[in-house]
C-alpha cells in the first residue's frame, strides 16, 4: 500500500525567511510518518531543496510548461524544476485553470512533461460551487479526471488531488459524506482505467484543510493525504496535519 502524502502548496507567498520554517518542519519528520512535500514559489525551489537536505521532506514546483524549452518568457519547464533538485510538480490547480485558462488537454500535456523530466505530477481536479449545487457534480469531476490524466499512469508516477474550488481558501469544507462519495468515484474510475495500478494512485483532498478538521477528513477510506494551502506556510500549523495523517 502506498504511503500517505501531506503536500503543502505555498502559492505566491513567502520569501527566504520561510526556509527556517521549512528546516523546522524537516527536523520533525520521523521515518514512519507520511511522505511530506512542500511546493514553494519557483524562486525558492533551490533554497527549499537545500533546507530539506538529508530529510524526509521533498520539494516540488507549483506548475510547469508543457514544452521542454523554447521561447516561453516567464515560464519554467519541468526539466528546470528537476534541475533544482525538486522531485514533483503540481499541475492543473484550479487557480491555474481559471487565471491562465488552462484546459484539460493542457494539464494532460503538463503531466506528460513532468514524466519526461522525472517529476511526480500532482494533478488537481475539482468543481465550482455552482457545479457542486447542480445534479451532475460527479460527472463533471469524472470528465476532468478522464481528460486530464495521461495514459499509462501508475501509483509511482501520479498523484490526484481533489480540490473543490469553492473550498479553497474560504474556510468552507465539503461534508465528510461528499468527500467520501467523490474520492470513491475517483478511485473507481482510476481502477477501471488502470487496473491494479489505479488502486495504488494516491488521492489527496485539498481545500481549507486545517489542524482542526484534518483528522475527520483522513477517516475516509480513499483519502490518502492532503494538499494544503495556507496552513502549510508555518511548521506549527502543518505539523498537526501531518500528525493527524500519521494517526489515521
Amino acid at each position: 500500500m502506498a504511503r500517505t502524502l501531506a503536500a503543502g502548496n505555498w502559492k505566491m507567498n513567502g520569501d527566504a525567511g520561510l526556509m527556517d520554517e521549512l528546516a523546522t518542519l524537516a527536523a520533525h519528520q520521523g521515518e514512519d510518518g507520511p511522505d511530506v512535500l512542500i511546493c514553494p514559489p519557483a524562486t525558492m525551489l533551490a533554497q527549499a531543496v537545500a533546507a530539506t537536505k538529508d530529510s524526509r521532506v521533498a520539494v516540488g514546483g507549483q506548475d510547469c510548461h508543457a514544452a521542454a524549452s523554447g521561447a516561453h518568457t516567464g515560464d519554467v519547464s519541468a526539466a528546470m524544476i528537476r534541475d533544482t533538485g525538486a522531485s514533483a510538480v503540481i499541475v492543473g490547480h484550479s487557480e491555474r485553470r481559471a487565471d491562465h485558462h488552462e484546459s484539460n488537454a493542457d494539464i494532460r500535456a503538463k503531466a506528460q512533461a513532468a514524466w519526461a523530466a522525472g517529476l511526480l505530477p500532482i494533478l488537481c481536479i475539482g468543481e465550482s460551487e455552482a457545479e457542486r449545487m447542480g445534479p451532475d457534480t460527479l460527472d463533471i469531476i469524472a470528465a476532468q479526471l478522464d481528460a486530464s490524466v495521461p495514459d499509462g499512469a501508475t501509483g509511482e508516477t501520479l498523484v490526484i488531488a481533489y480540490e473543490p474550488i469553492w473550498a479553497i481558501g474560504t474556510g468552507r469544507v465539503p461534508t465528510l459524506e461528499q468527500i467520501v462519495e467523490t474520492h470513491d468515484m475517483i478511485r473507481a474510475r482510476l481502477v477501471a482505467r488502470f487496473g491494479d495500478e489505479g488502486d495504488k494512485i494516491r488521492i489527496l483532498y485539498g481545500g481549507s484543510v486545517k489542524p482542526t478538521n484534518a483528522a475527520e477528513i483522513f477517516t475516509a477510506k480513499n483519502v490518502d493525504g492532503a494538499l494544503v494551502g495556507g496552513a502549510s506556510l508555518k511548521a506549527s500549523d502543518f505539523q498537526p496535519i501531518i500528525d493527524a495523517l500519521a494517526a489515521a
